[in-house]
């Protein structure tokens, strides 16, 4: 019993570190697309904010595909 209790719990802990490490992930495409806007000469607040959105895009794209080993949805 103390077993299957572990391994649950060790499961949880994989689970939370994924999420964890893909939430970074987003983060970092997002605030790569803002500060290249940014760079670029672009301040007006709307823009950096479509720009932070677009920049979740790929990393969205990139979970919801079956087959990524990563981050992606298991089959």
């Amino acid at each position: 019993m103390a077993t299957k209790m572990a391994a649950k719990k060790k499961q949880v802990n994989t689970v939370k570190d994924q999420a964890i490490a893909a939430g970074a992930s987003y983060l970092r495409a997002s605030a790569a697309a803002v500060l290249a806007m940014y760079m670029a000469g672009i301040t007006d607040p709307k823009v950096l904010a479509n720009a932070f959105v677009a920049g979740l895009v790929g990393p969205l794209v990139k979970a919801l595909q079956p087959n990524e080993k990563e981050f992606g949805i298991k089959k």
